[in-house]
């Protein structure tokens, strides 16, 4: 199975299908309009805006499950992120990405890719030990453990890569040139 069978409800809360993006290159990423990596949106935009007439596009799907990063409405969200990084890249509403109320489109991207840590750097300084606290053994597990987690799309909808938050949006350049 690929991307393709799954569906969400963009920002503006109509129904939509991942099949939508079928033929493009696709970055899917769990966002938070108050979080330290929050300044990703201006990154991610950038890129959208960089190659999205070469068949990319990224899908952000804000998520309120990290220290409650995303407390806004869904309006509020869109509003912010239009206003504040001028994303005009697509947005689904509030959606969970790990635990019980797990959305299926992150079942199935956790459950197909691994967790290999935040590398090296600052905030993989900061991170590491507090998720380490707070999940205990399912640190190492393939969940989502923070906002701004990113899936890498081909455009046959199987899953590239997985990109951890520390990963900022600039250095996906390379990966994302090599398979436009």
């Amino acid at each position: 199975m690929s991307v393709y069978g799954y569906n969400y409800k963009t920002i503006e809360g109509k129904d939509a299908s991942l099949e939508d993006f079928k033929g493009k290159l696709l970055l899917i990423v769990n966002t938070a309009s108050k979080c330290g990596f929050t300044p990703q949106y201006e990154g991610l935009e950038d890129l959208y805006k960089k190659y999205k007439d070469r068949g990319f596009t990224i899908l952000g799907m804000p998520c309120n499950q990290f220290d409650e990063q995303d407390p806004g409405s869904n309006e509020e969200i869109h509003e912010f992120c239009k206003v504040r990084f001028g994303v005009s890249f697509p947005l689904s509403q509030k959606i969970e990405v790990r635990g019980e109320g797990q959305d299926p489109l992150y079942k199935y991207l956790t459950e197909n890719t691994k967790f290999n840590g935040f590398g090296t750097g600052e905030m993989a300084g900061i991170l590491e030990p507090m998720l380490k606290e707070r999940y205990g053994a399912g640190y190492e597990d393939s969940n989502i453990k923070w906002n701004f987690t990113k899936f890498l799309i081909g455009k046959d909808g199987e899953i590239i890569e997985r990109f951890e938050p520390t990963t900022e949006p600039k250095e996906l350049e390379s990966i994302i040139e090599k398979n436009l």
